[in-house]
């Protein structure tokens, strides 16, 4: 089955573009568009899509609202904007958003978010990953001070550091000699000892500990 989207964004000629780019794909289809972030969160709640694509400014609830509204739905939100302010970002991000895209990064990158999302990745532009892992992880207040050794074994501290190094899992798999899979169920087990929301949580902890940069064992 193709993957839903559901596009919302003020406007019009942003979602005729990537609904063209979108449909386009033979394993995407868009099921609906929203021009205003309360719409959004109630057609997502109807039509149930696997992906929504959120404008992070948008009238009467903007794309971290919709986020934070479909955060327990199983719903994936990528949100997309035209400026990456870091007070967005680490809203977006602490919230659950499945992606962080600058319009401005082009059509490849938006198909490749959607597709990361379905997979587990959190793709954000390259434009602002490493810089935005290390410098914009959330505050300690928020969190409580990190566990520096939560119980991880050798090979997820591997994933751990590569995971905070923006890596996708396909590329976290090429490099360790391990199937995607593997590198899923890793993640998996690493966000549950963590207690994190999702991977960019990992690259926080990672770079709160010290760990993003360590060479391996």
């Amino acid at each position: 089955m193709p993957t839903r989207i559901l596009i919302a964004d003020d406007q019009e000629g942003i979602r005729s573009a990537f609904r063209l780019i979108l449909d386009a794909q033979p394993d995407m289809t868009v099921v609906a568009e929203a021009a205003d972030g309360l719409a959004a969160i109630e057609e997502a709640r109807r039509l149930r899509p696997d992906v929504v694509l959120a404008d992070v400014r948008m009238p009467l609830a903007d794309g971290i609202e919709v986020t934070r509204a479909l955060a327990d739905t199983g719903i994936h939100v990528v949100v997309v904007t035209t400026f990456g302010l870091e007070e967005y970002v680490r809203a977006a991000l602490r919230h659950g958003a499945s992606g962080f895209v600058l319009k401005r990064s082009g059509p490849a990158l938006l198909v490749e978010a959607v597709r990361a999302a379905m997979s587990g990745d959190v793709l954000i532009s390259p434009q602002l990953t490493v810089g935005l892992l290390r410098r914009d992880a959330p505050a300690a207040e928020e969190r409580g001070d990190p566990d520096p050794d939560p119980g991880l074994t050798a090979r997820e501290e591997e994933v751990v550091r590569l995971v905070a190094q923006a890596k996708t899992n396909a590329e976290i798999a090429e490099e360790l000699f391990l199937s995607p899979g593997t590198v899923k169920n890793h993640i998996a087990v690493v966000q549950r000892k963590l207690g994190a929301r999702n991977r960019v949580g990992i690259a926080a902890w990672a770079w709160s500990t010290g760990r993003a940069a360590a060479s391996p064992p």
